[in-house]
């Protein structure tokens, strides 16, 4: 086997599965990547390939780490759905009957099903922010309590690419008994007895293992190129909802990083809507246990994922920030025009770049992409899709 080959699981009749991925890698669309998939309950496809980074020195590794970005709303909603489960949350409750503060500036009626769809109107906050302030729990929300919605709650939805995480994170530790934060809360009550390697807010010790994020080159067509700025350059809504108004910007970059999401400091934060990190493995089977029992662990209710998976924005409505029709549940991004999964019925959510986990219940399939070289997209991978079509080629 050459050096960045695939390697890991593939159990009989899933081999359409690692020759999609083998592809991925060979046509030069990744450089290292990671694959999972679960069946019935079953880890069925468990593979790595490529190289740990750009330099094409290092394999990727069984044990290396990815940054998933937006892959991490997904963990991120099933925390909240199990806090619904343990009646500890409502989703048809306001958010200020949990956090009295987030009733200023106009949003007292804004309810938790409101928030977690990308509805409230807090994509970004009007004061400034620097990354040191968005890094630091208490000073960010404090921030987005104190915000006006920039729309009114309810009437259209818009990506609040960073914000979700903030704002359903403190919902969480807000009704959690131990007041725990999502992260240690996704680490004591969903990763831990799965024991599942993935985490917000990474330990030191683990730094090594993080393959760095490769960005993605700019577009060569000149015209691809100016539709990007219209639709994403600095002071649209889009680039104040990925960026936080330039928080997140290359004005914080450091020792030498190319992106922010590079950096140590951001891996350390709690950013529960963006810097998730872990394997494929971890992520499939993080979904695997929301529809089915995982060696005696099961995440949510059928009741609650049901409600959790249901889209409730507006068929066919343009999202106010990334412009093109996008589709939500409870957290979860549902089957939609920016999320196609498998087909009706699938819920989760893709990072920007490719990455990319969901379920399918009907299908009795979890799956999980994760990788280090970044594409120009928000959604909608080609990689992911190839993967997705050889699961469905081998299930009928």
């Amino acid at each position: 086997m050459a050096a960045g080959d695939p390697h890991g699981l593939v159990l009989g009749g899933w081999e359409p599965v690692r020759e999609a991925f083998a592809d991925n890698l060979s046509s030069g669309r990744d450089v290292g990547a990671g694959v999972a998939v679960y069946h019935r309950g079953q880890l069925v496809v468990d593979l790595r390939g490529g190289f740990f980074d750009r330099s094409r020195m290092a394999p990727y590794a069984h044990d290396t780490l990815q940054l998933v970005f937006s892959t991490t709303k997904g963990v991120t909603a099933i925390a909240v759905g199990m806090c619904v489960d343990r009646r500890l949350l409502n989703y048809d409750e306001k958010v200020s009957a949990y956090w009295p503060e987030f009733a200023a500036a106009g949003k007292g009626d804004i309810t938790v099903s409101q928030l977690l769809s990308h509805q409230a109107g807090l994509f970004s906050v009007d004061a400034p922010v620097t990354l040191a302030d968005a890094l630091d729990w208490a000073t960010i929300t404090g921030r987005l309590a104190e915000q006006a919605p920039l729309w009114e709650p309810g009437t259209t939805h818009g990506y609040h690419a960073l914000t979700y995480g903030w704002l359903a994170g403190e919902l969480v530790r807000r009704v959690d008994p131990g007041h725990r934060s999502l992260g240690t809360f996704v680490a004591d009550e969903i990763t831990g007895p799965l024991r599942a390697q993935f985490w917000v807010g990474l330990p030191e010790e683990l730094e090594h293992r993080v393959s760095p994020m490769i960005p993605s080159p700019p577009p060569e067509d000149p015209a691809l190129a100016a539709m990007m700025a219209q639709m994403m350059g600095p002071g649209t809504n889009a680039w104040r909802a990925l960026s936080l108004d330039g928080a997140f910007g290359a004005e914080a970059l450091e020792g030498g990083e190319d992106i922010v999401f590079n950096t140590r400091a951001v891996h350390a934060a709690e950013i529960p809507a963006a810097n998730g990190i872990g394997t494929a493995t971890a992520l499939a089977r993080i979904y695997a246990a929301t529809f089915a029992t995982v060696d005696g662990v099961q995440l949510l209710s059928d009741a609650t994922r049901e409600r959790a998976r249901t889209t409730v924005t507006p068929e066919g409505e343009a999202d106010a920030c990334l412009l093109l029709p996008s589709t939500f549940g409870m957290g979860f991004m549902t089957t939609g025009f920016m999320s196609p999964y498998m087909g009706p019925g699938c819920y989760g959510h893709p990072g920007a770049g490719g990455s990319v986990a969901f379920a399918s219940p009907e299908d009795d399939i979890a799956f999980a992409f994760v990788m280090n070289q970044m594409d120009n997209n928000l959604a909608n991978d080609v990689r992911t899709i190839s993967l997705s079509s050889a699961i469905r080629s081998v299930i009928g």
